[in-house]
């Protein structure tokens, strides 16, 4: 069933959810009931056993121009965060299922950091990313400064830093920020197929692989190790597992079952 407020859309297909922020007029500037209606939006995806990954993207020619400044400015910093995923109700969000952005505009400011906190991106040549925040006297703390030089090479990272200059969406794909790069107004449907790519696979195993895959960028090996072995583990004692052989002896397709 579609899940909807005012300035969020979630609607499911098949096994893919499609969230939508809906603020066009605004750019689709985070302002407080964005960011409480993003979390609510997460919260029923990751509680569904029928969504198994979810794509991320925004209504109109602008992705996400950041924060919105009129609540900033009227001192309502604290409404565009949540308890639970911090800026948009968002970027800290502890979460199982991956998440895919599909970015057919600029991605600016915390709309870049959103980009960032997905696990995958598809863009179109209308995109572009940036963390304008000096700018306006303000610092990218919504997790742009740490999680663009794991992206970028790390002096392009600290240029965007320090000049608050864009990146173009060419030099984006180049650098590998971006997985898919498509024509203008095919970033929603090219997001949608490579999640549909996903959910050929195991939803378990995916997730097992895509925790492990964020581990790897701070945690030692030895540790690594251990938790590839109780990933497997893990998938061992699911339906699934046994799906999987018994599909490919049978020469059929597998149907997975998330259990």
């Amino acid at each position: 069933m579609p899940l909807e407020s005012a300035v969020v859309q979630h609607a499911r297909e098949g096994h893919v959810a499609i969230v939508t922020i809906s603020r066009p007029e605004a750019r689709n500037a985070i302002n407080g009931e964005v960011a409480t209606a993003i979390e609510a939006a997460f919260d029923r995806i990751e509680e569904d056993d029928d969504t198994w990954i979810t794509v991320l993207t925004g209504a109109g020619p602008v992705f996400c121009a950041g924060a919105d400044l009129k609540a900033i400015a009227m001192g309502q910093v604290a409404q565009i965060t949540t308890a639970k995923g911090g800026f948009a109700g968002f970027v800290q969000r502890e979460r199982a299922k991956p998440v895919i952005a599909a970015i057919d505009g600029p991605a600016l400011a915390g709309g870049c950091e959103i980009a960032l906190a997905c696990d995958l991106v598809v863009a179109s040549r209308a995109a572009r990313f940036g963390i304008p925040e000096v700018k306006r006297a303000l610092v990218a703390a919504a997790g742009g400064l740490f999680r663009l030089p794991r992206s970028l090479p790390r002096n392009v990272a600290m240029e965007m830093a320090l000049t608050g200059d864009p990146l173009s969406v060419d030099r984006a794909f180049d650098f590998g920020l971006v997985n898919e790069l498509v024509d203008e107004g095919q970033a929603l449907p090219a997001a949608v197929a490579l999640a549909e790519r996903i959910c050929v696979n195991a939803p378990l195993a995916v997730r097992e692989s895509r925790r492990i895959v964020l581990a790897a960028l701070a945690g030692e090996e030895a540790e690594l190790w251990k938790m590839s072995a109780a990933a497997m583990m893990t998938m061992v004692g699911t339906e699934d597992f046994q799906e999987g052989p018994r599909a490919f002896l049978e020469k059929r397709d597998p149907i997975w079952k998330g259990r």
